[in-house]
């Protein structure tokens, strides 16, 4: 166990650091759909993939990218670009519209060849907490059971999902398993997302504020797991 505090309070370090300092309150439309059930989207990239960028008949240019910690790419034909959070399809005409301005009709490829694997963090009173590859749709009891179940010290009725919001902020959602050990009611489940943070109190938490910036979570989270 205690080795996984230092994992985990490395690992949300890491994301401090890597997202910023200063939280802004979300508008309607960054608010991330946290019960959404909706139809599969794209993927989307993330600091840390990798990207081959061919151009048909300007070679040259050709070029493998890493997308950096935040969120930018550089390009030879085009200068930085941010391109975090969007899909292959949406970052290949942002290139093609930064390459018409120097080419005359350009053609070019965007491929994904290197990606982070998708993962979710389930920590506290749980028996076997940890990081945990996200390889098909998993709910928040899902991922607990992956984590071996609720130890008996565990507050099952106040479970916290954060989830990035934006570089700077997350959102944190209550949720009440207790009464799924007990009924087929799903309502109080939630489809997790890759990077969402699970955490399994020992004792109820009296007040969560509903965003929390990025940089100090892990002085939120770390007295909630001694």
């Amino acid at each position: 166990m205690m080795l996984f505090k230092r994992f985990f309070v490395i690992f949300l370090l890491a994301i401090s650091v890597s997202f910023g300092a200063h939280a802004q309150t979300p508008t309607p439309a960054q608010r991330p759909r946290l019960t959404a059930f909706g139809a599969e989207d794209r993927y989307v990239l993330h600091p840390g993939d990798v990207l081959d960028i061919e151009y048909r008949y300007t070679p040259e240019f050709n070029q493998t990218v890493s997308i950096q910690p935040d969120g930018y790419i550089s390009l030879q034909m085009g200068g930085d670009l941010k391109v975090a959070g969007r899909n292959l399809e949406q970052i290949r005409n942002l290139i093609l519209a930064r390459a018409r301005t120097r080419l005359e009709s350009p053609e070019l490829t965007v491929v994904l060849k290197e990606f982070q694997k998708p993962y979710v963090v389930v920590a506290g009173e749980v028996v076997q907490p940890g990081k945990f590859e996200l390889r098909e749709s998993l709910t928040a009891i899902q991922a607990v059971l992956l984590a071996g179940g609720f130890k008996d010290s565990a507050k099952s009725s106040q479970i916290l999902v954060f989830r990035k919001l934006n570089a700077d902020t997350a959102e944190v959602r209550s949720l009440n398993l207790k009464t799924l050990k007990r009924t087929s009611d799903l309502e109080n489940d939630l489809t997790l997302q890759s990077g969402d943070m699970i955490l399994v109190p020992r004792n109820r938490i009296s007040k969560i504020e509903r965003y929390v910036r990025l940089a100090s979570l892990t002085t939120f989270l770390y007295p909630l797991m001694r």
